[in-house]
């Protein structure tokens, strides 16, 4: 019988210190709300020690988390656990982000910063208040001088 069940002591931390991966993210603040952060563990978009995550797996001190908060990667891990959240400085404490992942998010930082503006590219579009303006007094002197008429 000893066999079917688990022991709770097998695989626990010293401190025995547990918690939910999504109330861990949420109160690191890297998700506004707890169902946010089950919505993204749920499409993928979070993993824990290399492996794909649901969002009740259970996180313990020195896990490594790998997530996406939008389009930016991030990989951190875990140095506390805590079940309230608490403001940016002490979440901040909750975590450790790796070198690879700082590195990263400083290079699509730089790259974002350096591309060109999506609007420049735009050749045609909606003409701004003074091209209509001008189109306007195109308008006017164009079709008072060449418009014949009609009926005569």
């Amino acid at each position: 019988m000893r066999g079917l069940m688990r022991d709770k002591d097998d695989d626990d931390t010293a401190d025995g210190a547990r918690m939910r991966l999504d109330k861990w993210l949420w109160a690191a603040r890297f998700y506004k709300t707890r169902s946010l952060a089950a919505e993204e563990i749920g499409k993928g978009r979070v993993q824990v020690n290399g492996q794909a995550a649901k969002a009740s797996r259970e996180l313990r001190a020195g896990d490594s988390v790998e997530l996406r908060q939008g389009s930016v990667p991030r990989a951190v891990i875990v140095r506390a656990l805590s079940a309230l959240r608490g403001p940016a400085a002490v979440a901040q404490a909750l975590y450790e982000e790796t070198e690879a992942s700082l590195a990263r998010r400083a290079q699509l930082a730089d790259q974002r910063r350096l591309a060109a503006e999506p609007a420049d590219s735009i050749e045609q579009g909606r003409p701004t208040k003074r091209d209509r303006r001008q189109l306007a007094e195109w308008e006017r002197w164009s079709a008072t001088a060449d418009t014949p008429r009609r009926g005569r």
